[in-house]
C-alpha cells in the first residue's frame, strides 16, 4: 500500500497527529540505515564475485576477473591464489569487456567432496572476436587446502561462439542443483532471437546436474518431454549477469541488464507456478515494454495481446534515462547482524554506483529504496558463509555490509529448505520515539503499517 493513500485512514480533524506520526516514521526510516555502513576488506585485481563454502565462518573467496581467486583469512588476504586460471581465460582489455572468470559456487557437500566450480570464458580462433563460457569442475583435497591442483579440472559445460553478454553467474539452487545464466550471446536487439528460442541455450537460466556420471539435464526441469532444450528452467533473458537464491525461501532473483532503455529485476518465489518455465519477455520485451529493433527507440507499455506465452513481468525498472546502464543483481540479505537490511533484496548498477534495497513480493511492483552508500564501477555483489553481503569495484576494493560486522554464526544456505532453525523475524532494530511507534501499530490497520516496513 503506497504511503498517499495513509491520510484517508486517519481523521482530517488530526493534522496535528498526522503530522507527528509523518515525522515520527520518517525519523524511524532514516535511522533504520543509518547505522549501515561499507567496511573495506581488501583491493584487488577486478574483483567481480564473492562466495564461502556453505558453513565456512572464516574464509571469504574473492574472484578476480583476470582469472584468480584469492582467498582472505579472518580480514587478511592470502598471497597465493586459490585458483589460477589466467593462461586458460580470455581476458577482458576494457572495463566494459566482458569476458574473463565470471564466478565459482562450492558444491553443498563440499566439506566432504572438495568439489567446487568455475565458470569463465575462453578465446576462439572463428569466429574472430568470439569467446566460449565454460563451466569446469575442480576438487581441493583436503577441502580446507589452500591451493587446488589446476590438474583436477573436469569440464562440465561448454557454450560456443558468443561475442558479448555471456552472463557467467553459477549458483546452487534449492534443490542442491548448479544453475547458471548465459545471455543471449550476441550484439543488439538478440538477432538470433536467442531468447524466445526454447531450443538454445543463450539468454536462459539452465538448471544441471554436474556431478560426475550423472546425465547433465537436472531431473524435472521444464522441457525434457519437449519444447525447448532439456537444460533450460527459465528463458527471455538478455543478460542474467547475476542471480542470486534467497538463503530462507530458496526464491529466484535476476539482476537483467537491459539494451537501450529498460534494466529490470526479476522475481520467481519458489513452488508457485511461475517458478519453473517462466518467460521474462526479451526480446519481445524490455522491461514491461514492447521492444522495437527499429529507430527512433520509443517505450511503449505491451498491450496483453502483445505478450509472450508464460511471461512474467518485472518487479524493479529503471531507465537509462535516469543514468542507469547496466544493473547488477544482489541478494536478500539474511545477515542477523545487519537487522536494518534483514528481509530486502539489494542491488546495485555498474553507472550509478548507488546501492538500493527493496521488498520483494511475487506478482506485485517493489518500491526501491536508495541507501547512502555508493560504490564506483560496482561490478558484483556476493554473500559469505555467515550470510554477510558483500560489493566489489571493478577499480579494486572490495567491501562488506555492516553495521556491527560481526558474524552471527553460520547462515542456512538454499539448498537446505526448508530450515528448521532459521528465526521467524529479523532481530528488532534500533528504534526512536517507541512510544508513537506503538501507537501507530495499534492504531492502524496491518496493510497500513506495511507501506512502512517494505
Amino acid at each position: 500500500m503506497s504511503i498517499r493513500y495513509l491520510p484517508k485512514l486517519m481523521s482530517s480533524r488530526t493534522p496535528c497527529l498526522w503530522l507527528a506520526v509523518s515525522i515520527t516514521l520518517l525519523a524511524l526510516a532514516a535511522q533504520g540505515l543509518a547505522g549501515v555502513r561499507l567496511v573495506r576488506v581488501g583491493t584487488f585485481d577486478e574483483p567481480v564475485f564473492v562466495t564461502a563454502p556453505p558453513g565456512d565462518t572464516r574464509r571469504v573467496f574473492v574472484v578476480e576477473r583476470t582469472g584468480t581467486v584469492r582467498i582472505v583469512v579472518d580480514g587478511h588476504a592470502i598471497p597465493r591464489p586459490f585458483v589460477d586460471l589466467r593462461s586458460r581465460v580470455s581476458q577482458p582489455t576494457s572495463p566494459s569487456d566482458e569476458r574473463g572468470l565470471l564466478s565459482m559456487a562450492f558444491a553443498p557437500d563440499y566439506a566432504r567432496s572438495g568439489r567446487l566450480y568455475v565458470a569463465h570464458t575462453v578465446r576462439r580462433s572463428r569466429p574472430a572476436e568470439t569467446s566460449d563460457m565454460v563451466v569446469d569442475e575442480y576438487r581441493a583435497s583436503p577441502p580446507d587446502a589452500a591451493r587446488v591442483d589446476p590438474g583436477t579440472r573436469r569440464r562440465v559445460l561448454r557454450l560456443h561462439a558468443a561475442r558479448v553478454h555471456f552472463g557467467g553467474q553459477i549458483a546452487f539452487g534449492p534443490d542442491g542443483m548448479l544453475w547458471l545464466g548465459p545471455g543471449d550471446g550476441r550484439g543488439p536487439g538478440d538477432p538470433l532471437r536467442s531468447g524466445q528460442n526454447r531450443s538454445r541455450l543463450q539468454g536462459k537460466i539452465l538448471r544441471i546436474d554436474p556431478r560426475p556420471g550423472r546425465r547433465l539435464a537436472a531431473p524435472g526441469n521444464p522441457f525434457m518431454r519437449g519444447g525447448g532444450a532439456k537444460l533450460v528452467w527459465a528463458y527471455g533473458l538478455r543478460n542474467p549477469y547475476r542471480f542470486s537464491f534467497d538463503r530462507l525461501t530458496g526464491d529466484l532473483t535476476i539482476g537483467d541488464v537491459g539494451q537501450s532503455l529498460v534494466e529490470e529485476i526479476d522475481f520467481v518465489a519458489r513452488n508457485t507456478r511461475d517458478w519453473k518455465g517462466a518467460n521474462f519477455g526479451w526480446s519481445v520485451m524490455e522491461g514491461r515494454y514492447l521492444f522495437r529493433r527499429a529507430t527512433p527507440l520509443q517505450l511503449r507499455p505491451a498491450r496483453r495481446r502483445e505478450l509472450p506465452r508464460r511471461y512474467v513481468a518485472p518487479v524493479i525498472e529503471h531507465l537509462h534515462s535516469r543514468g542507469w546502464c547496466a544493473i547488477i543483481g544482489g541478494y536478500v540479505v539474511r545477515d542477523r547482524a545487519l537487522p536494518e537490511l534483514y528481509g530486502r533484496y539489494v542491488y546495485g548498477d555498474f553507472c550509478r554506483g548507488r546501492i538500493n534495497a527493496a521488498k520483494l513480493r511475487p506478482g506485485r511492483r517493489a518500491t526501491p529504496r536508495p541507501t547512502a552508500l555508493r560504490v564506483p564501477l560496482l561490478s558484483s555483489f556476493g554473500e559469505d558463509g555467515c550470510g554477510r553481503v558483500y560489493v566489489t569495484s571493478l577499480n579494486g576494493p572490495v567491501y562488506r555490509l555492516a553495521s556491527s560486522g560481526r558474524c552471527a554464526g553460520p547462515a542456512p544456505t538454499p539448498f537446505q529448505v526448508p530450515i528448521v532453525n532459521a528465526p521467524k523475524s529479523p532481530p528488532t532494530p534500533p528504534q526512536v520515539g517507541v512510544g508513537w511507534l506503538e501507537y501507530v501499530r495499534r492504531t492502524f490497520p496491518p496493510f497500513a503499517w506495511e507501506a512502512f516496513s517494505s
